[in-house]
């Protein structure tokens, strides 16, 4: 499945296992890895929390007196990570509870177009 989508959700109850879930298959898949098994590369991931910060911090925002923009640190590490040479694979995670503003701003990312595209114009490309 992983092979085929390139955006999950892991949705439960708070306690539940959710953030052990994604540690324990990154950490199988980095197994598999180092054993030279089923050609799987090395997992690297980063961990956000959407609901720590506002939406302008999250993903960016333009300042009103001197019109210039400021990246979020969505925006940062989807670019890092858009930009990176590394065959790895490299996972950007949401954990904390889902929000319909955030999560629609992701519709781009997560369907066929694997866009991230930011209110200052700039469209960044997932590879």
């Amino acid at each position: 499945m992983m092979l085929v989508r390139h955006g999950f959700m892991i949705v439960g109850a708070t306690m539940a296992g959710k953030t052990s879930a994604y540690e324990a298959l990154a950490g199988a898949i980095c197994d598999l890895n180092a054993k030279g098994l089923m050609d799987e590369e090395k997992v690297i991931f980063k961990v956000i929390n959407p609901k720590a910060v506002t939406l302008g911090q999250l993903y960016g925002s333009f300042d009103p007196v001197s019109h210039e923009w400021t990246d979020g640190v969505l925006a940062v590490s989807f670019r890092k990570q858009a930009s990176s040479q590394l065959n790895d694979r490299q996972w950007l995670i949401f954990d904390g509870p889902v929000d319909a503003i955030w999560i629609e701003n992701m519709n781009t990312v997560l369907d066929d177009n694997r866009k991230l595209c930011l209110m200052s114009g700039e469209i960044i490309q997932m590879h």
